[in-house]
């Protein structure tokens, strides 16, 4: 079976996809995913990546490979590993962006205070689409205020998202109108340097980073790395295995899946500040990918 982003849309919610990274997420915590850090092939003009994983349970394993150069289509293969058949192949952008969303909407349940939230959206690119959403299908949203270098660009962004996801989204020129007195941040751009100030957060909010965070580049400061009582990721092996050195201390990092199987803990007290760090766990897109050949049609 071959799928392409149109097949994507039009079979996987965000209710099923949040569903089954939920489950891949926990399988990897008990030991049933096995996800491998990533791995470079060095063209020349840049790297092609391979992410790879295996789910014994369900005898399935595959890849994922995408490239650092040119902007190809993402390709994601899985087989079966009874007989080696080759289930199903996916290309394109949408099948990544709904796992990498779906995976921050888990950090939001799991991470921000209970209740409807308000949400403080900075980026208007396909991951921060993505973000807003899968977070729609764990929790009530009362407000959502986005911010961009272009305010146009967040305007266009905010009637989108206020026709197509149901979402009344308000468009502000200033990232600090849009992430101050928010439950919910959802940092999702390109930026080598930091895109807004630590004291901007109020106490109690959740922040999901879903760019640049190594030392060197990093759309958070360090200093809220610094306030935040507790820093999640989706992968602690691939958040140890970046090739520069990471923005938040591998000894503070607690894995996503843990929390969801309850043998860790999240957030403890209201005022918390709670950061999840996005790097992509390997293995996701072969469980969701697999989930994509059994979804019908709608």
């Amino acid at each position: 079976m071959v799928f392409d982003d149109d097949d994507v849309r039009d079979r996987l919610d965000a209710a099923t996809t949040v569903r089954v990274m939920r489950s891949a997420l926990v399988a990897h915590h008990d030991g049933a995913l096995r996800a491998p850090p990533r791995v470079r092939a060095d063209l020349g003009a840049g790297d092609l990546v391979f992410t790879a994983g295996c789910l014994p349970a369900q005898g399935l394993f595959g890849f994922r490979a995408y490239d650092t150069f040119a902007g190809a289509e993402q390709l994601v293969a899985v087989w079966d590993a009874a007989d080696g058949t080759l289930r199903a192949l996916v290309h394109g952008a949408e099948l990544g962006a709904r796992r990498t969303g779906a995976i921050g909407a888990l950090a939001v349940d799991v991470a921000a205070g209970p209740g409807p939230v308000r949400v403080g959206l900075v980026g208007t690119g396909t991951q921060a689409w993505a973000q807003l959403w899968a977070v729609r299908a764990v929790r009530p949203l009362q407000a959502v205020t986005v911010a961009a270098r272009d305010l146009r660009r967040a305007e266009e962004f905010a009637r989108r998202a206020t026709a197509e996801l149901g979402v009344a989204v308000r468009a502000v020129a200033r990232v600090e109108d849009a992430v101050r007195e928010r439950e919910v941040v959802i940092v999702a751009t390109s930026s080598a340097v930091p895109v807004l100030e630590a004291d901007w957060i109020a106490p109690g909010t959740h922040v999901t980073t879903v760019g640049p965070k190594t030392v060197s580049r990093h759309e958070l400061p360090a200093s809220l790395v610094d306030r935040a009582e507790v820093v999640l990721t989706d992968s602690l092996a691939q958040a140890g295995g970046y090739a520069q050195a990471h923005l938040f201390p591998a000894d503070r990092m607690v894995a996503l899946g843990a929390v969801l199987a309850r043998a860790a803990t999240g957030r403890t007290g209201p005022d918390q500040i709670t950061v999840f760090c996005s790097v992509g766990l390997a293995g996701t897109e072969v469980a969701l990918a697999a989930a994509l050949c059994e979804a019908p049609a709608r």
